[in-house]
C-alpha cells in the first residue's frame, strides 16, 4: 500500500478504506469559485459489489493497492463467471458477472482485454474502446428519409438496443462504443 493525495486517484485505481478494497469506478476533481476543492469518487468494494460515493479534501491521504494489470483473451461464460486465458502461459481466470458489469455484453470470442488483479482475484476489467457487432432488427428504410442527423432504433446481435442512422438496414455490421453500446460507424469488413 501507499499513500496518494485524493486529487490524484484516477478510475481503476484501488483503495484500501477500513481495511476493505474498492474499485474506483469515476474520480471527479471540484473547485468550486469559494471553499475548499473537492474530490468526488465513485467506487465499488470489490468484497461484496456495493457501490459508495466518497468525497475528500483534494489534500487528503488515501492508502492505494498495488494491482497487476495484463493483458487476457476472453474464452467463454461459464455459468456467472467468466473464462479469460493469458495468451503467454495459457492460465485461465474466473471472472464473476459482479466484476465485468454492464461490459458483460459487448464480450466477444478471442477479444483482448485488460485485466486487474489483486492477490490473484480480478477486480476490474478494460474492453476495447470499440466492438462490431451486427444488426439484427431494425425498421426498414423509407424512402426520402435520408435527413442526415436522423436515427431509428436497432438491435444488436448481442442483445443491445442502440440507434443508428436511417440509412442502416438489418443484417449490417456496425460499430459500437463499449462503454454505452452507441452507434460510431458501419463496418469496413
Amino acid at each position: 500500500m501507499v499513500a496518494v493525495i485524493a486529487s490524484n486517484v484516477r478510475k481503476g485505481n484501488v483503495i484500501e478504506k477500513d481495511g476493505k478494497l474498492y474499485v474506483v469506478l469515476t474520480a471527479e476533481n471540484i473547485h468550486p469559485g469559494k471553499g475548499t476543492p473537492v474530490t468526488q469518487l465513485e467506487m465499488r468494494r470489490i468484497s461484496d459489489g456495493n457501490k459508495v460515493n466518497e468525497r475528500y479534501k483534494t489534500t487528503d491521504t488515501l492508502e492505494k493497492a498495488f494491482i497487476d494489470w495484463g493483458t487476457y483473451n476472453y474464452l467463454y461464460q461459464d455459468g456467472d463467471n467468466y473464462v479469460f486465458m493469458e495468451p503467454e502461459t495459457f492460465d485461465q481466470v474466473h471472472v464473476p458477472l459482479s466484476v465485468i458489469g454492464d461490459y458483460a455484453p459487448y464480450l466477444l470470442e478471442n477479444m483482448e482485454v485488460r485485466l486487474a488483479l489483486f492477490n490473484g482475484t480480478p477486480i476490474t476489467i478494460e474492453l476495447p474502446q470499440r466492438a462490431t457487432f451486427e444488426v439484427v432488427e431494425t425498421e426498414p428504410v423509407v424512402k426520402g428519409q435520408t435527413a442526415s442527423g436522423s436515427f431509428k432504433p436497432a438491435v444488436l446481435s448481442n442483445g443491445v438496443r442502440t440507434m443508428v442512422p436511417t440509412h442502416i438496414t438489418t443484417g449490417t455490421r456496425v460499430v459500437v462504443m463499449t462503454e454505452d453500446g452507441s452507434y460510431v460507424e458501419r463496418a469496413k469488413d
